[in-house]
């Protein structure tokens, strides 16, 4: 059917877990017309990144093609476009090569990026880990790293093996559990010249435990893991700068290294500050409780780019779980306006938190009363509900088998170094770090050829 034969027409921005929510939901409507725009022409599952940035899972266990997902729907279009103008009057979107998409209703679903809350050079120097080319890039510095010492073991002294972990949120604990693993397991058996006893993870965190919303039992439980695991804590501390070669910690220590990873926060992505829209805490977009902006007709915001406040007043926690069912509360109350009848606020259903601490080891606080488990069934847990929420059932088969693969060999997943870019570095480029060497210990630069 064309598009101008549908009786209502919508326009989705982003295609992560509120976007794809909404248009799923939507998708079953065959009076309603969808375009699902994304600058990326994939859905990425977020959760999942850090174990591709430590070489647990390949980037296409975890990446699902938008297409696909509607390539039996002929009432969706997906675009691949860059939004960098919305006019909320005229629901109205304009993307950075000038094409214009209008609709009856608007949905902003565009997600986050990385808040490096000012610290001088964390947006030059350091690595965030919030989208899937993120996390390739941290892969191939990890990976980077060990062939450089490799050939020249002297860049120890130079912070080669020191790895520095902003945040002591889910992000920055998974990355930790999973780095330290890597450390103790896989690289010793394919590195095997390399000291692995050099190395060091440091996590870092302003406040005084790490996974701050689950219980004090739980706080010691990933404390003992991690610590177990050869990963040092600082609690109560946290970076004042990132520069190329060293990282100046709030307590005045300098610790040289190469691979500084930013779990420290996420705020809105772009399109909330630079579309003129109101913006609250997080740079996010404050909604009403049906998920609208106020002031406007037809005009949603869900998942990480909008403040949704929970039954506290409070706004809910950026997480998948929150944003998948806020788009598709959206998408009922869309149709629910297109059939006359009221909307309904967002009803949040709490399912429990969980983390990844790393092999054999995770936290999980389940249902509505946040029942604590913690070890392997945690570890279990976590595995089923992550697979049961991947996008295509071939991700989850891979998934599943990489998973497995891990659990019973010490080589891992893809320990590919395919972005030369990321593994290029000048050891001479920071002054504060440098160590005597003659010419004859310096490495010429290790690319991914």
């Amino acid at each position: 059917m064309p598009e101008d034969q549908y009786r209502h027409r919508v326009v989705i921005v982003g295609g992560g877990f509120a976007g794809l929510g909404c248009a799923q939901k939507l998708a079953d409507r065959d009076d309603v017309h969808v375009t699902l725009i994304d600058r990326n022409n994939y859905h990425q599952f977020q959760p999942l990144l850090y174990q591709v940035a430590t070489s647990l899972l390949a980037p296409s266990d975890i990446a699902h093609s938008l297409r696909a997902v509607f390539a039996g729907q002929d009432n969706v279009d997906v675009k691949l476009a860059e939004i960098a103008a919305v006019d909320t009057a005229t629901k109205t979107v304009r993307s950075t090569d000038g094409e214009e998409w209008t609709a009856d209703v608007l949905v902003l679903a565009a997600g986050s990026q990385p808040n490096f809350f000012h610290t001088p050079g964390a947006a030059e120097n350091s690595f965030p880990l919030y989208s899937l080319d993120n996390a390739t890039n941290l892969r191939s510095r990890i990976i980077g790293l060990f062939e450089h010492v490799d050939r020249n073991p002297k860049l120890v002294e130079r912070g080669a093996l020191n790895f520095v972990i902003v945040g002591g949120g889910p992000t920055g604990v998974e990355v930790a559990g999973a780095l330290a693993d890597m450390l103790a397991r896989t690289i010793p058996a394919e590195y095997r010249d390399l000291d692995i006893g050099a190395a060091h993870v440091y996590l870092l965190d302003y406040g005084d435990a790490l996974l701050k919303p689950f219980s004090d039992k739980a706080h010691a439980y990933v404390a003992k893991v991690l610590t177990g695991r050869n990963v040092e804590l600082r609690l109560g501390t946290g970076v004042k700068e990132v520069a190329s070669g060293h990282a100046l910690f709030s307590d005045g220590a300098v610790i040289p290294t190469r691979c500084v990873i930013w779990g420290g926060g996420i705020m809105a992505a772009p399109i909330a500050a630079h579309c003129g829209l109101a913006q609250g805490k997080g740079g996010r977009v404050d909604v009403q409780p049906d998920l609208t902006l106020a002031g406007t007709d037809g005009v949603y915001a869900v998942g990480d780019v909008a403040n949704i406040a929970g039954l506290d007043g409070k706004p809910l926690p950026q997480l998948g779980s929150v944003a998948l069912q806020s788009g598709k509360t959206a998408a009922e109350n869309i149709l629910a306006d297109f059939e006359g009848k009221p909307r309904k606020p967002f009803d949040y259903r709490d399912k429990g938190i969980m983390a990844m601490i790393g092999r054999k080891a995770a936290i999980a606080e389940v249902g509505k009363n946040h029942h604590e488990v913690h070890g392997q069934l945690a570890h279990l847990a976590w595995l089923g509900v992550h697979a049961g929420l991947m996008t295509g059932t071939r991700d989850k088969i891979e998934a599943i088998i990489d998973w497995s693969w891990d659990r019973f060999t010490k080589t891992g997943g893809p320990h590919v170094l395919d972005r030369g870019d990321a593994a290029e570095i000048d050891w001479e480029d920071d002054p504060t770090v440098l160590a005597p060497a003659s010419a004859s210990e310096r490495p010429s630069t290790v690319t991914g050829q």
